[in-house]
């Protein structure tokens, strides 16, 4: 079983409750490595995300909550000459890759007994949040920031959950839910701060090299508090551990220009804080969460984190459509880094469509 601590003082997870950041030095919980050593790793008769649950954090008599996350399809193109290949986390229950993460938190919290819970999001975490949890007859209630696109609040709504709209920026929705959660005393679900659903993350890294029948030379992912970026590179680390000789892809991540911390420190560049608002409101991030654990495991001179141009999303996300891929603008952002790098790039190139064009108002 993967084991969640500290990251800062390495305190393992206690064994009670669902706290959200370590009760001895305030650090954040996250997941330094996880094991696939050996054939038992994966249970093959088992369905989605589930075929590797000896690699998520969750004790073995823990009911797995399954909604038909994971087991997308990986699609294959010619672009430009090369071979490239789409992974479609769009088609995830909810519409985006936060199902995988999301079914292995909520698991977790039907395993700890928990039957109320808190959240803050931009839409897809919270959307995903809202379907798994009233599945399971946990109760949510979801800070959003007020510029939230309305197709996933509807989703949100659907499900069951009560949705706060908050004035002002993603972080000021994120204030809040922790203000509630405080004066509430109730647990905080965050998707950034748990880390549980990281290990589920990763499975989709497990999937593709299974998809493709090799490493892939490249993956292009959006980043926004890391949890996709961060799940890919722990599961391709994972699969090089168990195979002696295999090389790392080059992982590359995507943030849009108006808001790209962790590209601008990449190429030592300043950041003054997210300018304005952007298509891809899911990374709209100011400090990600999961920022130093990615900048650990990148490789300079090999890894790139890269930011794209707002004027291109639109485009890009008209294109993919084009092509018959309907998928929000933050995906767009994979297509933007491609067609700035694919002369670059190893192949094959795969690129991570987080989520689905029907969240999207335009």
């Amino acid at each position: 079983m993967t084991k969640i601590t500290c990251t800062s003082c390495a305190l393992p997870y206690p064994d009670t409750g669902l706290p959200h950041l370590c009760p001895r030095c305030g650090g954040v919980f996250g997941i330094n490595h996880i094991d696939l050593a050996g054939e038992e790793a994966e249970e093959p008769g088992q369905p989605g995300i589930w075929r590797f649950r000896r690699s998520l954090p969750l004790p073995a008599d823990a009911n797995p909550v399954y909604l038909g996350e994971g087991g997308t399809p990986l699609v294959e193109r010619e672009i430009l000459g090369k071979r490239v290949a789409f992974k479609l986390e769009n088609l995830n229950p909810t519409g985006s890759f936060k199902d995988r993460g999301t079914a292995v938190l909520t698991s977790f919290l039907l395993y700890r007994g928990i039957s109320a819970v808190v959240e803050d999001s931009s839409g897809n975490a919270g959307a995903s949040l809202a379907a798994y949890s009233s599945a399971v007859g946990v109760s949510s209630r979801i800070f959003v920031p007020e510029s939230a696109s309305g197709p996933k609040l509807q989703q949100m709504l659907a499900s069951g959950a009560q949705v706060v709209r908050v004035p002002g920026a993603r972080e000021a929705a994120h204030q809040a839910a922790l203000d509630f959660v405080k004066q509430q005393s109730l647990p905080y679900a965050s998707h950034a701060l748990l880390p549980m659903g990281i290990a589920g993350i990763a499975t989709i890294a497990y999937e593709l090299v299974e998809q493709l029948g090799q490493m892939p030379g490249s993956v292009i992912a959006p980043v926004g508090h890391g949890s996709l970026f961060l799940g890919l590179l722990l599961g391709m680390h994972a699969l090089c551990n168990r195979e002696a000789g295999t090389q790392l892809p080059v992982m590359v991540g995507v943030q849009p220009e108006n808001c790209a911390p962790l590209a601008a420190h990449w190429e030592n560049k300043a950041f003054a804080g997210c300018q304005g608002t952007s298509l891809a409101e899911g990374t709209q991030i100011e400090r990600p969460v999961r920022g130093d654990q990615i900048l650990k495991l990148l490789r300079p001179g090999r890894d790139v984190l890269t930011a794209v141009a707002e004027a291109d999303l639109l485009p890009a996300f008209k294109e993919l459509a084009e092509m018959g891929f309907y998928v929000e603008p933050t995906s767009a952002m994979v297509w933007c880094a491609l067609r700035k790098m694919i002369e670059k790039l190893p192949e094959p190139v795969v690129l991570v469509f987080s989520g689905s064009g029907l969240k999207f108002r335009q």
